[in-house]
């Protein structure tokens, strides 16, 4: 821990938890409220509560005088914190400006075993997806400075692929169906259920694993379309189709079920983990999005073809 200097307002840097369960992260930035004079910090990780030791022994509660500004992980305190050297822990990214929300979303995936941290802001939000690369992100819309929709189109174009969970209380078809179009994989309107969060997370969590377990088998062509699972990319006539990870899941099942019209229940179940709700237009959206980047873009076939009233087919069929 670094001493500020003792002056009201100093920063330290710790590492620990806050009360009964938050967790400050190494590095984090804390603000003392009234620091003590000759303030030691005595914090010994997963020790609930953190306290900290004046010079005449006296001990209070480290919550009394921190005031967390920057980002928390929240974790069950009726479970071991996940280890942060096991890969297999899912990290779950949620980028969300009310904090009460943030904490109640943070600590019910925390319970379920997830590694969960929050930010309160789009910036902070995109700069985690650049260099952390979390396994799944929790995304609000209505963020202060850069939004929930300008978040996800900057993170598709530089082709960041985490499976973003848009949760809103903007519900209408058009705000689910534009968020999927540039790049969500999943939409939840406020209020919701917790276990459904959990669950919703879990299927994007599952989803970002196989993106890495894809069998790399050998390319499938068809006329001017390459599908390739080594690059986890699509061609036409040789130019990348600049597929997202989900989308070059869809394509590719589409193509191993090549031959045979597959449902949207079928699909759904596959990459999303559900089964088909009632105006559920996910597949479809992400048909749509196929379309327009393999199909406008072939020179001389259409590919994704619609079997009305059951589902859809990859099948070149001359244009």
């Amino acid at each position: 821990m670094r001493d500020g200097g003792g002056e009201p307002g100093a920063e330290l840097l710790v590492g620990g938890q806050l009360g009964q369960g938050a967790e400050i992260e190494d590095e984090d930035v804390v603000e003392v409220a009234d620091p003590p004079a000759g303030l030691e910090a005595d914090i010994r990780r997963h020790d609930v509560p953190f306290v900290v030791e004046h010079d005449d022994g006296t001990r209070r509660p480290i919550h009394q005088f921190l005031h967390v500004h920057r980002t928390v992980s929240i974790h069950s305190p009726c479970r071991d914190p996940p280890d942060p050297d096991n890969d297999s822990v899912v990290k779950v990214l949620i980028v969300e400006d009310d904090e009460t929300i943030a904490q109640g979303m943070a600590r019910h995936l925390g319970a379920a075993g997830f590694d969960a941290t929050y930010v309160g802001n789009g910036e902070s939000g995109l700069a985690r997806l650049r260099y952390e690369r979390p396994d799944a992100c929790v995304l609000d819309l209505m963020l202060p400075g850069l939004d929930g929709w300008k978040l996800i189109e900057m993170a598709r174009a530089e082709g960041i692929g985490t499976p973003i969970v848009v949760v809103s209380a903007r519900g209408t078809e058009h705000d689910r169906i534009h968020a999927l179009e540039i790049g969500a994989d999943d939409y939840l309107v406020k209020p919701f259920s917790m276990k459904e969060l959990v669950a919703r997370v879990r299927a994007a969590a599952r989803r970002s694993a196989r993106r890495e377990e894809t069998p790399r088998g050998e390319a499938i062509e068809i006329e001017e379309l390459r599908i390739d699972p080594r690059e986890v990319q699509a061609y036409i006539d040789g130019e990348s189709a600049h597929l997202t990870p989900t989308e070059f899941r869809l394509l590719y099942q589409l193509a191993l079920d090549q031959g045979r019209v597959t449902t949207r229940d079928e699909l759904l179940q596959k990459l999303w983990g559900r089964r088909e709700a009632h105006r559920d237009r996910t597949v479809d959206v992400f048909v749509r999005r196929l379309r327009d980047k393999i199909d406008k873009q072939a020179s001389r076939h259409t590919f994704i073809q619609t079997r009305y009233g059951v589902g859809y087919k990859l099948e070149a069929v001359p244009k």
